[in-house]
């Protein structure tokens, strides 16, 4: 297969070396999507005259929520055998052996950030019990596909979760891993929640009156129903998932697909009028 048919990926996933401590594309995206999703529901909270206090206090909750969640999350789902065999490289962004290297946080798992973000608002509500969580998880959604994005373009540019091996003329080439022509997977997710993203702006913007906590049921069935397909293009992330029916990613997608459902008409029916 002739590789000038295709789109040669060999950018360095590292913007500045600086030794111990590099700048990369990944973690470069990932500041952006936080600070963009963090901009726009400040936004939010602002129209719906929220105390700067209270959107403070929340943030305090749900960042380290989604951080841990997503890191715990990637080694409880994938590398169970981390938790004791090198437990400080599963919490701090380094590896000591065979020498200290700084590693950036290698390995998150989106389905552990979302259960980080479900433990948070339960801790933030036992202290804000006024605070109507279906507001907050509605807000929440609306960004959750932006930041997944730039996430999942972070992946591109460190050739990580690539796709399986394809003639597609939109196919990418990452030397880095091998010289075969693969689906862009990273490039497909990435797309996919800026879609969902632009969706549910659009369903909030023209549907001022839907009832609280649907925007947030969309995005469940959305947002996972999405990364359940696109796993069909992936290679697995490790090698136990080669022997299931379906990879752990498709298996945590269905859960939250069957969540966002059931609550989705759960919220329908409690906003109905009684007879």
């Amino acid at each position: 297969m002739a590789m000038y048919y295709y789109i040669y990926w060999d950018i360095s996933p590292t913007i500045i070396d600086l030794g111990i401590l590099p700048i990369r594309w990944y973690g470069l995206l990932f500041t952006m999507g936080m600070i963009i999703s963090y901009w726009i529901v400040q936004k939010q909270f602002k129209k719906a005259r929220w105390s700067d206090d209270s959107f403070e206090m929340l943030t305090l909750y749900v960042l380290p929520g989604i951080l841990l969640g997503m890191r715990l999350g990637h080694f409880l789902f994938y590398e169970p055998n981390a938790f004791l065999e090198y437990p400080l490289e599963v919490l701090l962004p380094f590896r000591f052996t065979p020498e200290l290297q700084f590693t950036g946080y290698q390995g998150l798992a989106s389905h552990g950030g979302a259960i980080g973000i479900f433990l948070a608002l339960w801790l933030f509500s036992r202290k804000h019990p006024a605070i109507s969580m279906w507001f907050v998880l509605d807000q929440l959604a609306l960004v959750t596909p932006l930041a997944g994005a730039f996430i999942r373009l972070g992946n591109l540019f460190n050739s990580e979760m690539i796709g399986y091996p394809t003639t597609l003329p939109w196919a990418f080439v990452f030397p880095s891993i091998d010289l075969l022509p693969r689906h862009p997977a990273q490039l497909y997710e990435a797309i996919c929640y800026l879609g969902i993203f632009l969706g549910l702006f659009f369903w909030q913007s023209r549907l001022r009156t839907s009832p609280a906590g649907q925007l947030f049921c969309l995005l469940l069935v959305l947002l996972f129903s999405a990364r359940f397909v696109i796993e069909f293009f992936k290679v697995n992330q490790m090698a136990f998932e080669d022997q299931l029916v379906l990879n752990m990613g498709q298996f945590l997608s269905l859960p939250f697909i069957v969540l966002g459902v059931a609550l989705y008409h759960y919220r329908k029916r409690q906003s109905m009028p009684a007879s």
